[in-house]
């Protein structure tokens, strides 16, 4: 039911916008507004699109051996962040598997870990579990916090003018404190999209007013408001993965594909002796990508066939709006994930030819310029 849903600070302003809206990790929020989600997607790869990703957990880890307790439960190695440093980690469950994938931010005094929102509670709980061995507190700020993505090759242009920030000192996957509108915030230069971008971190008191600043600031440039539907677009054709279709609690980060984010050797850490394992036993399957040699689009749920028998389904899969053709994510077995390799994705009975090739799909974002 609807009234059981959460909404975020900027819910009225999705509606006034014109936003579709619709279900999504336990809140309604906006999957398209009336330009559509080609036009959104387009913007934010050639101008700029503005997020509400407020519907996000924030987590703050503090007191104590916070950096103790942050090592234990995610898989990265937090010690080597600086302070103004963020890092991309997955939080893992005694077996192995992934509870969520998060972002660790280091601040001067305390941790953040930013969590999907449809997994908040369970987060929290869980590192809650291990707090007091550490000495630690563990805050959920999700409710209290609004977060902000404006995305694109213009986002640095549009938010330069608004904050005391200095942008081009601010790094990829770094983050500074200032003010944006003459509102605190957490200016982060990181992104689901694969293009230069901002995550702003604010008070859910100071949405409404920010959002409409940076849609008026924005308008010169094209910006677009954007919603799920894009995101999704946006994030697969670089790659990006989805917790809860391409990494799950049936899975490792090593099928994944996120072993660069697994760190053994960095000491004890949950879930770290049953990937060793796992790791020296081999792999039986892995994430892999797909293009399609024909015109198609392949949905989630899909079945794929490898030398003629039933070796998958489809986690991800989009007809990419950049590239014009079909693509995907797959869980196969480790030959058949190879680069090179031709499968079938199964489309309303047809089996369309596709070749297994590396992530990310889409190279030319801003991000990388």
């Amino acid at each position: 039911m609807a009234d059981e849903l959460k909404r975020t600070p900027l819910f009225e302003e999705h509606k006034r916008l014109g936003a579709k809206i619709i279900p999504f990790a336990g809140y309604e929020m906006p999957v398209h507004y009336p330009a559509g989600i080609i036009a959104e997607h387009n913007a934010v790869r050639q101008k700029a699109g503005l997020f509400d990703v407020s519907h996000m957990g924030e987590l703050e880890i503090r007191g104590g051996d916070a950096l103790g307790l942050v090592q234990y439960v995610t898989t990265n190695d937090a010690s080597r962040l600086e302070v103004g440093q963020a890092q991309y980690s997955v939080i893992c469950q005694e077996d192995g598997t992934a509870l969520d994938d998060c972002i660790v931010y280091r601040f001067d005094d305390h941790y953040m870990v930013v969590v999907n929102a449809a997994n908040v509670d369970r987060d929290r709980d869980w590192i809650r579990k291990f707090a007091d061995r550490f000495g630690t507190q563990v805050l959920d700020r999700s409710e209290q916090t609004a977060l902000l993505a404006l995305q694109g090759p213009a986002a640095a242009r549009i938010l330069q003018p608004l904050t005391d920030v200095d942008l081009d000192a601010v790094k990829y996957y770094h983050f500074a404190s200032g003010r944006v509108d003459g509102r605190p915030a957490v200016v982060s230069r990181t992104g689901y999209t694969g293009e230069d971008g901002f995550e702003l971190y604010i008070d859910a008191a100071d949405a409404v007013p920010l959002w409409r600043r940076l849609l008026d600031a924005g308008a010169a440039e094209g910006i677009l408001p954007v919603g799920l539907g894009a995101r999704d677009t946006l994030r697969l054709e670089v790659g990006y993965i989805l917790y809860g279709n391409d990494l799950d609690d049936r899975h490792t980060p090593l099928e994944a594909g996120l072993g660069w984010v697994t760190k053994l050797d960095k000491g004890e850490f949950i879930g770290r002796a049953a990937l060793e394992q796992r790791k020296a036993a081999g792999l039986t399957e892995k994430l892999a990508g797909f293009v399609l040699r024909e015109r198609g689009f392949p949905r989630p749920g899909y079945d794929i066939r490898w030398n003629g028998e039933l070796s998958g389904q489809v986690t991800s899969g989009i007809l990419s709006p950049t590239l014009n053709q079909g693509i995907g994510l797959a869980y196969l077995p480790t030959e058949a994930a190879k680069p090179g390799t031709m499968i079938e994705v199964v489309i309303r009975d047809r089996a369309i030819p596709a070749e297994v090739v590396r992530p990310p799909f889409y190279k030319d974002g801003s991000i990388h310029r």
